[in-house]
């Protein structure tokens, strides 16, 4: 009677944990946890990119500092990489407007230009 018992307890005890895995293992094959699976590795990725060219930077500023000792080259204070220069997109003068926003008030949106009224 016990041996029966606990054949039906082993049993039992792994049919709950065959479904058990069988459900997980599903669940990790839909597509939306696929896609998510995909995106944080994405993301990994990229933050392994971003550190690895963070090193690389730095090793260069390290490497031309020694060159520059070893030359006895000084780098000019005002020498460097030049500031950053706005986008002339950004300013929105009517100089800086592209040819159907001049003719067509495509910025201000007073009025609309309808294609179709050419024809």
């Amino acid at each position: 009677m016990f041996r029966r018992t606990f054949w039906f307890t082993a049993g039992a005890a792994a049919g709950v944990w065959a479904t058990t895995k069988v459900n997980r293992k599903l669940r990790q094959l839909t597509p939306e946890h696929l896609a998510a699976q995909a995106a944080n590795k994405a993301i990994e990725a990229g933050h392994r990119v971003k550190d690895f060219a963070l090193d690389v930077r730095a090793g260069m500023v390290q490497r031309e500092a020694e060159l520059g000792e070893a030359l006895g080259i000084a780098e000019p204070p005002g020498r460097g990489l030049p500031a950053q220069r706005r986008l002339a997109a950004l300013d929105r003068g009517p100089e800086n407007l592209k040819h159907d926003e001049k003719h067509y008030g495509m910025l201000d949106n007073k009025h609309s230009y309808n294609r179709n009224e050419d024809h």
